[in-house]
């Protein structure tokens, strides 16, 4: 039953890159808009998973112990190094004009990213299927946003609609083979791997959210479109305690 759960998911998650196919006939400025909403919403799913499931999940199991903080920093620090260094980075200025090889460089990132977000949702289904099932939803809300901003950057690079497309959906595949692996080290081992993941899947949910999500946010000055954008946050939160119901 996990394995269906995880594979369904992770598929439901690849599936997210060909939301290109949704921009095609949106006018850049109706996709801003777009981007407006769903960066906020996303940045409050992240934010909910981590301290409504993912943080009670691991307090219950051991406590808020000296190796899940330095797990936690480390996921802070692990996640910095790969934005700053290897360049991962989340686009989400759909206007950004870049060179092709940034296009490969993207597509590269994406992939690790995909593949660790495979793994992240392993990981939480071999825990409990509630938890997998947001664990999902707060990956699949922070994909749609950056799926869009992705395939606009692979336009931008010289891609054409098809190519980028089919690039950015096999790069989304790669999230499946990440979910096979850690089911696979799971059923060996036990789900005593889970701790230690989940604890870098927080650290890296709260990075994600804080650093690159948040900042997006205040790049708004009009007061109603902050409110908006405030209301999407708490949306995003507030459905991920909504899930809270499922495992009761």
């Amino acid at each position: 039953m996990v394995w269906l759960y995880t594979l369904t998911s992770v598929f439901i998650i690849s599936l997210a890159s060909f939301v290109g196919l949704l921009t095609l006939s949106l006018r850049l400025d109706q996709l801003k808009k777009l981007l407006f909403f769903l960066i906020s919403f996303a940045a409050g799913a992240l934010l909910g998973d981590t301290f409504l499931h993912i943080f009670p999940e691991l307090i219950a199991e051991s406590g808020f112990t000296i190796s899940l903080a330095f797990y936690l920093l480390f996921s802070i620090i692990l996640f910095f190094i790969l934005e700053r260094f290897i360049r991962w980075h989340h686009y989400h200025h759909v206007e950004e004009k870049d060179q092709h090889p940034v296009g490969y460089l993207n597509l590269v990132g994406d992939g690790f990213h995909n593949f660790i977000d495979g793994m992240i949702i392993g990981a939480s289904y071999l825990v409990s299927i509630p938890l997998g099932l947001a664990t999902t939803l707060a990956v699949l809300f922070h994909e749609l946003p950056q799926e869009i901003g992705d395939f606009a950057i692979l336009l931008h690079s010289g891609f054409s609609k098809r190519k980028a497309l089919f690039f950015n959906f096999l790069s989304a595949l790669l999230a499946v083979l990440g979910a096979v692996l850690i089911l696979w080290l799971g059923a060996g081992i036990g789900v005593k791997i889970t701790s230690p993941l989940l604890a870098l899947t927080a650290g890296g949910f709260i990075y994600i959210a804080t650093v690159d999500l948040i900042p997006e946010l205040h790049k708004e000055s009009n007061l109603g479109k902050s409110l908006i954008q405030l209301v999407a946050l708490l949306f995003g939160i507030g459905l991920m305690a909504l899930f809270l119901l499922i495992g009761e």
